[in-house]
């Protein structure tokens, strides 16, 4: 049982050392196409989108939360500024690709 929670401490951490992820793309007009992804610096806590609605445009990526004004949304989790909804096991399998990266 301790081995289990060493692994999973050990996981927590490493995952946490990799840093932010974030969809990034640059002035797209379907969200759907924004699949590229991309490590914060240390100084950006936050993912973002903005929408900007005069010309149809989606833009995300990595932002600090000192930054996030209206009419950008922002939200502090891995992956979380996607327009495609993901379900329970999709995020399982994010978290274990992350951790697999650390490690190897």
């Amino acid at each position: 049982m301790m081995q289990l929670y060493a692994a999973l401490i050990l996981s927590v951490t490493l995952s946490a050392a990799c840093g932010l992820r974030c969809y990034t793309c640059s002035a797209t007009a379907n969200p759907k196409s924004c699949t590229d992804t991309t490590s914060c610096a240390s100084v950006f806590n936050r993912c973002f989108s903005v929408r900007l609605d005069a010309i149809n445009l989606v833009s995300k990526g990595c932002q600090n939360s000192l930054a996030c004004l209206p009419p950008m949304s922002c939200c502090a989790g891995d992956l979380c500024n996607s327009a495609i909804p993901t379900g329970p096991s999709a995020i399982l399998l994010l978290v274990s690709s992350a951790i697999l990266k650390c490690l190897f």
